[in-house]
Parts: C-alpha cells; structure tokens; sequence
C-alpha cells in the first residue's frame, strides 16, 4: 500500500495544494483499491508516507467522509466505507439525468470543430489502452472524455456535480473491468456518442448515453457475487434494486 501511494503521491506533483493532491491520492486509492472497503486507516502512517503533517490528512478524512467514501468513528478510528448497492444506484440516477442533458444539447446545438477533434483523440487513446490492458489509464481518459462533453457545451456546473457522484460508481466501475465489462465495449459506446453528435441526432445521442451509464446495471448483480466482502450486507436484493433503478 505503502509503494502505491507514494507512486500516486509524485504523480499528483504541480500546483495544486498539498490538501487538494492528498485528498485526490487517497480517493484515487479508495477508488483502485488499494485502499479496500472496511480497511482501517491510520492518519500518522499516511501523514509518513507522503512526507506530510498530520492535519492535511485528517482534513482530507473529513472531505472523504463527505464524499461517502470514509467513516470517522471517534474514538475508534477511520475506516474505508464499503460499497452501498443504493449508494451506487442513487449516483448512477444522477449521473445519467445531467449526462444525457449534456449530450442532448451537444447533439442539437452542435459542438466546436476543436471539441469534435478532442473527442476523437480521446476515442483513439483510449483504443490504445486495450491491447496492453492498461485499465487505469483508460479510466483516466474515459473521466477527461466525459469532461470534455460538458464543457464542450459549456456546462462547467454539470460536471462538477457529476464529479461528485461519481465516486460511488467509480470503485464499481473499477472492479468490474475487465472481467465483466470490456473496455472495448465502452469505448464503442463512446464511440457511438460521439457519432450521434457528429450527426447532430439529439435521440441517437440520449439512447447512446443511456446505455453506456446503464452498463453498471448489467454488471453490479455479478460483481456482488464475485467480491462479497466489499460491500455492505445488510441491504435489499441487488437484483430488486437494479430493476429499480432501470426503471
């Protein structure tokens, strides 16, 4: 664990605070797992790690406790959440409510020439990261993707809250490639998006967003079978909630 966040750590190196780059370490973290669901967190091994005081990192605990990501116990200590099934059900409703808004907007108004071009350079990055099977990068490109939609029609503040859910659907989305969704299967429906934009087809850009943020839905029933330990147990069917949320 150790080896990793200090990777990520010289990664995060620039201009950002050393508040801001320890709270996107250790999200990041929980993220790929190398923090798991349930594992206790100890503020002095961190604040050692990384070379850093202690108080940068309990307040990166607090804003991870804000983002649902951690639970501070007093006087027991801080500890990874596990994945909630609702949780992940809630962001993923959000997220597609103002993704496929964005994507609406981008298909009838249109896009830049330079957003279309950033586009399909992202689209051809992210082909380049299959072979390999380099899955961080690819979610690295897949979130810059996403980002690139919404401001490609100015809608800064929609992805900002995007950026706030998705953490919930990130951890899931990270377990579930490559065994249960292909990144090739996601980058054809990225693919598909940007065609519908292109085409300035407003319905064939909804349908298309739609499906790519209905992926997870295909794909939670399973990963709950397979990695039981990180998530919680007292919860309703994952199958009663998944036709919930397709609803």
């Amino acid at each position: 664990m150790n080896t990793t966040l200090q990777a990520l750590w010289q990664e995060t190196r620039g201009g950002d605070s050393v508040r801001q780059r320890l709270y996107q370490v250790l999200r990041q973290s929980i993220i790929r797992m190398v923090l798991v669901p349930g594992q206790a967190l100890s503020e002095k091994e961190i604040a050692e790690t990384v070379s850093v005081s202690r108080q940068p990192v309990r307040e990166a605990f607090i804003r991870l406790s804000e983002a649902g990501l951690v639970e501070v116990r007093p006087q027991r200590g801080t500890y990874v959440v596990k994945i909630s099934q609702r949780a992940v059900l809630e962001a993923r409703f959000v997220r597609e409510a103002i993704e496929v808004a964005v994507v609406r907007r981008a298909a009838s108004q249109g896009v830049s020439a330079a957003t279309l071009t950033e586009l399909h350079d992202l689209l051809e990055r992210q082909r380049r990261c299959i072979e390999p099977h380099d899955h961080d990068r690819f979610y690295h490109l897949d979130e810059i993707f996403h980002r690139t939609l919404s401001l490609g029609v100015e809608q800064q503040a929609a992805w900002k809250v995007v950026e706030e859910v998705r953490a919930q659907l990130d951890r899931v989305r990270y377990l579930s490639v490559p065994d249960t969704t292909p990144i090739a299967r996601l980058i054809d429906q990225h693919a598909a998006i940007v065609t519908a934009i292109e085409h300035r087809d407003a319905q064939a850009a909804d349908e298309a967003m739609r499906q790519h943020l209905r992926e997870i839905l295909a794909s939670l029933p399973d990963l709950v079978r397979r990695f039981p330990e990180m998530f919680e147990t007292q919860q309703t069917q994952t199958q009663s909630l998944v036709e919930e949320a397709s609803l």
